[in-house]
C-alpha cells in the first residue's frame, strides 16, 4: 500500500458534498442564560434521556396516558413537582401552549407524528424519539410542517451528535474512501425473549383487562379502536405492526445514520426485500436482508445500500477482504466498500476506523484531516435546548430526519410484502406495484387527523 501523509490525503480530497450539512445554521431563540419551558409528551421509559437533556430547564407539564408513569416520574426527578399533570397532549397544548418552549414526544411509534404535528401547530419547538413516523406520508408532512411553523425540530438519533459521524465524513470529503459503491448496515433483533418485544400466546391477541391507571382511548391515539393486551403497554408494542416498526425502525436511525447521511442516500430508485423471515399482518419480522439502490447524486457515483437485521448466522454481511482487525468482527455497525480504503463505523454510527489494520495505523500516524464540523456538547436533547437559546440548528432536524426515516419506512414495506419495489420519489408513488400505495399512509380516526392541510397548497 502506498505510504500516506496529510499532504496527499488533502491533494487527492473527492468533495462529497459543496454543502455544509444542517450542524451550522443558527436561529434566533431565548437567551444563553434563559431557561427553556419544558413539556413532556410520554414520561416513563425512553423519557429518561429526555430529563437528562433538560435538567437544568424547566419542566412544565408532564403528560402521560398512564398515570403511574407521572407518578414515577416525580419520586425520580423531585423537582417536578410544581409541573402540570395532564392524560390528553390535546387538552395540555390548548391550556399551556403559549408558555411551552419545547416539548418531548417520548411516546410508541404510531402517535409520534400526532404529537409532534400538535406542537408544531401551537408554534412550540420539538423533539421526537426515533423513529420519527410510523408511514411515509408522515415523515413528508413533519418536513412540511417545519417550514410551515417555523419552528426548532430535532429527532433522538443520538449518534448524529457524536463526534466520529462528523469525524467519518471529513474522511470521507478528504479523499480517504475514493467513490463509495455500496455500504452493508447490520445488527441483531428483534430479541423476543427480551424487555422490548413479546409474541403473544395467539393471534388475533387476547382480549386482557385494562389497568386501571391506564386511559386505553388516548393510548390508542389515531389507530384505535381495539381491545387491549397486556404486551402492548408498557414495553412490548413495538413487535406489533399496528403500534410499532420493530428492530428495523428501533435500530435503522442509528446504525444506518452515517452512510445514509455521508452519501446522501435519500431517494432510492428501487428497494428489494432479498431475504425475511417470519412476521405477518400482525408481528413484525423476525430478521430481513434489504437492498437499496441509488442511482448517481451529484459527483457520488450509484451506490447500493444493504440493510440487516436478525439472526446474525442468517442476516449478516461478510467484512471486506482486507480486514485484518483480530477477533470476530463486531455485533452490529456499517462496513463501507470504497475504490481506495474500505470504512467502518459502530451501532451508533460512531468510532469510524479503515477495515484494514495496517492501514488505519498508517493513516493515524500520518495526522487526520482537520476538523470540518463542529462537535457537539451533549446528546440531541440538549441540542435543541441550545438551539431554542440562539445556537445552531440541530443536525437532525426534520429536513434530514424526515427523508431519512422515510428510507427506513420504505424497507418496512418491502420487508412485509415481500419483493421488490420501484420508487418514484418525486411523486411519492410506487410505480411496480400500485396496490401498495396504500401503506404509504395508516388510516386515522376522528378526532387525529392532522397535516392534511399542509397538501393543498
Amino acid at each position: 500500500m502506498k505510504k500516506m501523509n496529510r499532504r496527499s490525503f488533502q491533494k487527492t480530497a473527492v468533495a462529497a458534498s459543496t454543502t455544509i450539512p444542517l450542524f451550522s445554521i443558527g436561529k434566533p431563540g431565548l437567551s444563553a442564560n434563559s431557561k427553556v419551558n419544558v413539556a413532556m409528551i410520554g414520561t416513563g421509559n425512553i423519557a429518561g434521556q429526555a430529563y437528562g437533556g433538560t435538567q437544568t430547564e424547566n419542566i412544565v407539564a408532564l403528560c402521560d396516558v398512564d398515570s403511574s408513569m407521572i407518578d414515577k416520574n416525580l419520586k425520580k426527578h423531585p423537582s417536578n413537582p410544581s409541573a402540570a399533570r395532564f392524560s390528553d397532549f390535546r387538552v395540555m397544548l390548548d391550556k399551556m401552549g403559549k408558555e411551552i418552549d419545547m416539548v418531548c414526544v417520548n411516546t410508541p411509534d404510531h402517535t409520534h407524528f400526532a404529537a409532534t404535528m400538535a406542537s408544531m401547530e401551537h408554534g412550540i419547538n420539538v423533539f421526537t424519539q426515533k423513529p420519527l413516523t410510523h408511514n411515509i406520508w408522515q415523515a413528508r408532512t413533519l418536513k412540511k410542517a417545519k417550514d410551515e411553523y417555523k419552528v426548532l425540530t430535532n429527532m433522538g438519533n443520538q449518534g448524529h451528535t457524536y463526534n466520529g459521524i462528523r469525524q467519518l465524513r471529513e474522511w470521507y470529503e478528504a479523499g480517504i474512501f475514493g467513490q463509495i459503491s455500496e455500504a452493508h448496515s447490520y445488527i441483531k433483533g428483534p430479541n423476543w425473549s427480551g424487555p422490548y418485544f413479546r409474541r403473544p400466546g395467539a393471534l388475533p391477541p387476547s382480549n386482557d383487562p385494562v389497568p386501571e391507571n391506564l386511559n386505553w382511548e388516548l393510548w390508542q391515539g389515531p389507530t384505535g379502536p381495539t381491545t387491549f393486551n397486556s404486551l402492548y403497554h408498557p414495553k412490548t408494542w413495538r413487535g406489533f405492526n399496528r403500534y410499532g416498526t420493530g428492530t428495523f425502525g428501533d435500530w435503522f436511525c442509528h446504525v444506518a445514520d452515517a452512510p445514509i447521511w455521508l452519501l446522501d442516500l435519500y431517494e432510492p430508485v428501487s428497494i428489494e426485500a432479498e431475504k425475511v423471515a417470519g412476521g405477518d399482518k400482525w408481528m413484525v419480522a423476525d430478521g430481513c436482508r434489504v437492498r437499496f439502490d441509488f442511482e448517481k447524486r451529484g459527483t457520488k457515483e450509484p451506490c447500493t445500500f444493504y440493510w440487516y437485521n436478525g439472526d446474525s448466522k442468517i442476516f449478516r454481511p461478510s467484512a471486506p477482504d482486507d480486514w485484518t482487525w483480530p477477533g470476530n468482527i463486531p455485533g452490529a455497525g456499517t462496513f463501507y466498500y470504497g475504490d481506495k480504503n474500505n470504512g467502518f463505523t459502530d451501532n451508533r454510527s460512531n468510532n469510524p476506523r479503515l477495515t484494514n489494520k495496517e492501514a488505519a495505523i498508517e493513516f493515524k500516524a500520518a495526522g487526520y484531516p482537520d476538523e470540518k464540523y463542529p462537535r457537539i456538547k451533549g446528546g440531541p436533547i440538549l441540542e435543541l435546548v441550545n438551539a431554542i437559546k440562539g445556537g445552531p440548528e440541530p443536525g437532525a432536524n426534520f429536513d434530514y430526519a424526515a427523508p431519512f426515516t422515510e428510507i427506513m419506512l420504505l424497507g418496512i414495506i418491502a420487508v412485509n410484502h415481500g419483493g421488490k419495489i420501484e420508487w418514484d420519489s418525486k411523486k411519492m408513488r410506487i410505480t411496480n406495484r400500485p396496490e401498495l400505495n396504500q401503506y404509504l399512509k395508516d388510516p386515522v380516526r376522528k378526532g387525529w387527523e392532522y397535516g392534511d392541510s399542509l397538501w393543498r397548497s
